[in-house]
């Protein structure tokens, strides 16, 4: 970490401009439909695509948005019409969650994979050192935050964290606690923000703040913060890649983790797939099992 370390303020020079739900156009920048699933409507990108985006955008003066829809996000959302344009506003949304890749492949509108933000922390910190882009810390239990500090300059010695903050319980509550970190950023002027406070606490905050920092991009990134500072163990990759890591975060935290994965996520996935194999079935039908006769003239 290199405290003290000052940076110019980018500014926004032109407006974004939303063409229609689940489209966003920026002037200059190709744009492809979002895809809708699972309640939500996501951006068909790559990790890599996100990062680039997202730096491009920086190099333009301009901030915005990542959110990393999950099934518990996307369960929630589906029914809270406030939530669902909470993920709708973001100028990024990618699925965090192997149940919504499968359910879109099927649907024949399919994502490129799975884009979490445990992922994203580490691509876009190293992308920042190359770049020379602060970035900020915001999230997580006391020293949490600046324990993901170090691990991340240790990998990506060229990176500038400009600060950290491990907000108390219920400073959403307090005008105080929300002007408190508005202040700090302020006085920080990162570039790149990872909001660690689980949705929709940090997507909330996000859109505050961003009143403030129009040129800074913020990234919900949920656990991500506590992943790079080693507080809490993630998966094995060959778990990620088969989609079973929710099972590994389910034996380590059975009891914050148990009820939420097997009474609300479990069944939600279920039907959303078995949704996708039904209109899969259904959209397939005409070509593959309906014969259509000609009546015979007589």
């Amino acid at each position: 970490m290199r405290p003290g370390q000052a940076t110019r303020p980018v500014r926004v020079t032109r407006p974004v401009q939303v063409t229609r739900p689940g489209q966003v156009t920026r002037p200059g920048q190709a744009t492809r439909a979002r895809v809708p699933v699972a309640g939500v409507e996501l951006d068909p990108l790559t990790e890599d695509e996100v990062v680039t985006r997202v730096f491009e955008a920086l190099r333009r003066g301009r901030g915005g948005h990542v959110l990393t829809p999950n099934v518990d996000i996307c369960r929630l959302a589906v029914r809270d019409a406030e939530l669902r344009a909470l993920v709708r506003r973001a100028d990024v949304a990618v699925a965090d969650g192997m149940p919504l890749v499968w359910a879109a492949r099927m649907l024949g509108t399919p994502l490129p994979g799975r884009v979490t933000g445990a992922d994203l922390i580490w691509a876009l910190s190293e992308a920042a050192a190359r770049h020379g882009v602060p970035v900020y810390l915001l999230g997580g239990p006391a020293g949490v935050a600046d324990a993901a500090a170090v691990t991340l300059c240790a990998r990506y010695p060229r990176l500038v964290v400009a600060g950290t903050h491990s907000p108390p319980y219920g400073f959403e509550s307090s005008p105080d606690g929300v002007a408190a970190i508005r202040d700090a950023l302020l006085a920080a002027m990162p570039g790149l923000v990872f909001v660690g406070l689980g949705f929709p606490k940090q997507d909330r905050l996000i859109e505050v703040l961003r009143a403030d920092l129009p040129g800074t991009w913020f990234v919900g990134c949920g656990s991500a913060i506590a992943f790079a500072a080693g507080a809490v163990r993630r998966a094995p990759e060959w778990m990620r890649g088969v989609g079973l890591e929710w099972l590994f975060r389910l034996l380590s935290e059975p009891g914050r983790l148990g009820r939420r994965y097997l009474v609300d996520d479990l069944p939600f996935a279920l039907r959303l797939l078995a949704g996708g194999l039904f209109r899969r079935g259904v959209s397939a039908e005409p070509t593959s099992a309906r014969v259509s006769e000609t009546p015979r003239q007589g």
